[in-house]
């Protein structure tokens, strides 16, 4: 397949473009910057200059190609108080891409989260459609993401092959500059390794190679309005995530208190408190999909999430 894929140069991007180019596809990747340009050339990719604003690039890089991946997001303005704003400009991209493939049952892939979708159980594939209920927690731009999860999958109804790939909160391996990273450069900045109260909270996690994995098993056959999970690990306590980042970084291991946790752990906090495992029992035996990369301690006791800055 003739294959546009959006955030083509991103953390998960940069994973999926090999992925797909090893399959034997041709991908055509969105690039905002001469950098991301030359990586995406350098990969063997075609690049299609552009932002994620621009709506009639988007919507002709669409129409010409035979699939489409949407992993861009305004992380930038997502994570600095403009989630909503950051929600919006992807319901866009989703409205535009859906336009164009509209009666053409060509996939079209989105990445989504997990994190939040049933707080205290293990969430399934299941949990957070459009029947059911949204939990009083969310902030108004998680919701809107999730709407826009909800928009992909209702466009099976349209004649596209639409599915939504849920991402764990940490897509970790190395090289990895997201939550993970950002909980190790906040224990050397405290001088501790912290976790939130008992730290008995759970996160489930993927490697990196293995939600590429999953984007191409999707785009290739993944049936219309499917919600898949990119899961290895269901549910990791993050006391046990504070304990190997003090062990690696020599530094003492302790509880801080919910009432001090945005203080601590600033933007980071109230995710970082949530109790949200997640199942792929459904996505496994739907695709076939088997994780094959080290679970996310097996992947922090490797190292590389602690070279010191610079290295």
């Amino acid at each position: 397949m003739r294959v546009f894929v959006t955030g083509a140069s991103g953390w998960i991007g940069s994973a999926v473009v090999p992925e797909l180019i090893g399959a034997g596809h041709q991908v055509v990747g969105l690039a905002r910057s001469d950098a991301s340009a030359a990586a995406l050339a350098e990969a063997g990719a075609e690049v299609r200059r552009g932002t994620l604003d621009d709506l009639d690039t988007l919507r002709d890089a669409a129409a010409e190609s035979d699939g489409v991946i949407h992993l861009a997001f305004k992380h930038d303005i997502a994570f600095s108080g403009g989630f909503e704003d950051a929600a919006d400009a992807d319901r866009r991209a989703i409205d535009t891409f859906g336009e164009a493939l509209a009666g053409s049952d060509r996939p079209f892939v989105i990445a989504s989260g997990t994190l939040g979708l049933a707080p205290g159980q293990t969430a399934t594939e299941q949990d957070g459609q459009a029947s059911g209920p949204v939990h009083g927690h969310w902030a108004a731009g998680p919701v809107k993401r999730l709407g826009n999860a909800h928009a992909t999958v209702a466009l099976a109804d349209r004649g596209v092959r639409s599915s939504v790939v849920r991402l764990a909160p940490t897509v970790h391996g190395d090289g990895d500059h997201g939550f993970m990273a950002t909980v190790v450069g906040i224990a050397r900045e405290k001088g501790v390794s912290g976790y939130i109260g008992d730290g008995a909270n759970r996160w489930p996690a993927v490697h990196r190679s293995d939600a590429a994995h999953l984007f191409r098993l999707a785009l290739e056959s993944a049936p219309a309005g499917s919600t898949l999970h990119a899961i290895a690990d269901e549910g990791v306590p993050i006391r046990a995530v504070a304990e190997v980042i003090g062990r690696h970084l020599g530094l003492p291991v302790a509880s801080v208190s919910p009432d001090d946790a945005a203080g601590h752990f600033t933007w980071l906090a109230a995710f970082l408190a949530l109790d949200s495992p997640a199942s792929s029992a459904y996505t496994r035996e739907l695709l076939g999909w088997r994780p094959t990369g080290p679970g996310l301690l097996d992947d922090l006791d490797k190292g590389h999430y602690f070279a010191a800055p610079g290295d």
